[in-house]
C-alpha cells in the first residue's frame, strides 16, 4: 500500500512539474479539451459525418493549442510592452482590409497572403484588452472623465472599421472587450449608466447607417414568423432541433433537422442546435456548466492578479468569452438577433480558434506569473 501510495504521489508531482514548466493550468487546460473534443463531435453530426472535416478542425485545434502554449510563456511585463504595437497593427491591418481586402459572402474581411487567409478583426480581440488594460494601468485608478473619453475612443476606432466591413457581430464583441476593461478599472457606475443613456439615445442613428441585411435580422428577431422561408428561417428551424430534442435528445448522429439540411449553417454559427437536438436538455446544461467553468477559472485568475494590469487584462478576456458564448447561445434559441457570432471552440474554423485559445495562453502566464511569486 506505501508503495502504491507513493506511486500516486509521484504521477502527481510530475503532473505538477509538466504543470510548472509549461506555465499552464491543468484544470483549465482539461476544460478547454473536453468543450474542443464535445466540438469534433458535434461537428462530425452536422458535417454529415465527413471526416475529412473533422480532421482540418482538428489540425486547426492543433495549431491553437500550440499558439495558447506559446503565449503561457510570455511574461507580463512583455505583454505590456507589446500591448500598444499589437493594438496598433491590428488597426493598421483593418485599414488595409478596407483598401485591399479579399471579398466573400458579400462582406469585405479578410486578407489574402497566398499561403494565408485570416480576418485582421481577430486579432483586435487579443489587442483590444491588451491595450486597455496597458493605457487604464499606467495612470491612477479609477480613472477619471478625461482618461475614459480616451478610452472610448481607443475602443471605438477599430470597433467602427470593422462595422463597415461589415461584421457587426465582431464588432460588437470587440467593442465590449473594451468596456470590460473600464468597467474593470473602477470606472464609477453613474459615468457607466450615463454612457449606457448615450448608446441608448443613439439608437436610431445606428439604426439609419445599418445595412438592409442588418435591419431586416432585427425585425426577424421581433417577429421571425413574418418571413418563415426568409430571413426568419435560420431562427424558427433552430428552435425546432433543440426544442425536438427533449429532455435527452435523439443520440448522437440522430438528429433529423441537420441531417435532412433543415438546419443552415450546422457546422458553423448554429451548431448548438445541432448539439441540443441530439444530447438534449441534460446535454446542454452539461455544455454549459463546462463552458461556465472556464469562465469562472479566467476570473479567479483575474482575482489572484499581481498588479492592476493583469487584473483588468484577465477579466476583460473571461468576460469577452462569456459574452460571446451568451450571443450565439442567445442567437440560436431566438432570444437575440442573427448576428454572425460562431459558438466558441465547438464552431468550424480556425481564426477565431486560434485567437480564443492564444487568449487563454495569456490567462495562464498571468496565472503563472502569480504563482512564481507566491
Amino acid at each position: 500500500m506505501a508503495r502504491l501510495s507513493s506511486g500516486y504521489g509521484g504521477r502527481d508531482s510530475l503532473l505538477r512539474l509538466l504543470a510548472h514548466f509549461f506555465r499552464i493550468d491543468p484544470p483549465l487546460l482539461l476544460a478547454l479539451l473536453l468543450l474542443c473534443a464535445t466540438g469534433l463531435v458535434a461537428l462530425y453530426s452536422a458535417s454529415g459525418q465527413d471526416l475529412d472535416t473533422v480532421l482540418r478542425q482538428g489540425l486547426r485545434m492543433a495549431v491553437a493549442f500550440g499558439a495558447m502554449l506559446l503565449l503561457a510563456q510570455v511574461p507580463s511585463r512583455s505583454l505590456r510592452l507589446w500591448a500598444p504595437w499589437v493594438y496598433a497593427g491590428g488597426v493598421a491591418l483593418l485599414i488595409v482590409v478596407l483598401v485591399a481586402g479579399d471579398v466573400g459572402k458579400g462582406a469585405q474581411r479578410w486578407l489574402d497572403l497566398g499561403v494565408l487567409r485570416f480576418q485582421p478583426s481577430e486579432i483586435l480581440k487579443i489587442g483590444l484588452p491588451l491595450a486597455m488594460a496597458w493605457y487604464l494601468s499606467e495612470r491612477p485608478l479609477p480613472p477619471r472623465l478625461g482618461r475614459i473619453l480616451v478610452a472610448v475612443v481607443v475602443t471605438a476606432v477599430p470597433c467602427v472599421l470593422i462595422a463597415y466591413q461589415p461584421d457587426l457581430g465582431t464588432a460588437l464583441l470587440v467593442c465590449c472587450s473594451g468596456l470590460f476593461a473600464l468597467f474593470l478599472s473602477g470606472m464609477h457606475w453613474r459615468l457607466l449608466l450615463g454612457f449606457v443613456a448615450i448608446a441608448a439615445a443613439s439608437t436610431p442613428v445606428l439604426w439609419h447607417f445599418m445595412h438592409d441585411y442588418q435591419r431586416r435580422r432585427v425585425l426577424t428577431f421581433l417577429n421571425p414568423e413574418s418571413d418563415p422561408l426568409g430571413s426568419g428561417y435560420h431562427i424558427i428551424q433552430s428552435k425546432i432541433a433543440i426544442g425536438s430534442g427533449g429532455t435527452y435528445g435523439k443520440g448522437w448522429l440522430n438528429g433529423t433537422q441537420s441531417n435532412l439540411d433543415f438546419l443552415p449553417e450546422r457546422s458553423t454559427d448554429f451548431v448548438f442546435a445541432v448539439y441540443g437536438e441530439e444530447f438534449g436538455f441534460i446535454g446542454a446544461v452539461l455544455l454549459l456548466l463546462l463552458y461556465v467553468f472556464v469562465v469562472l477559472r479566467g476570473l479567479m485568475f483575474a482575482v489572484g492578479a499581481q498588479d492592476s494590469f493583469e487584473r483588468i487584462l484577465a477579466g476583460s478576456l473571461s468576460l469577452t468569452f462569456f459574452f460571446y458564448l451568451f450571443v450565439n447561445i442567445g442567437m440560436v434559441t431566438g432570444l437575440l438577433p442573427v448576428v454572425g457570432v460562431p459558438l466558441p471552440l465547438m464552431s468550424y474554423g480556425g481564426t477565431s480558434m486560434v485567437t480564443l485559445m492564444a487568449g487563454f495562453g495569456i490567462l495562464m502566464a498571468i496565472n503563472s506569473h502569480r504563482r512564481l511569486l507566491a
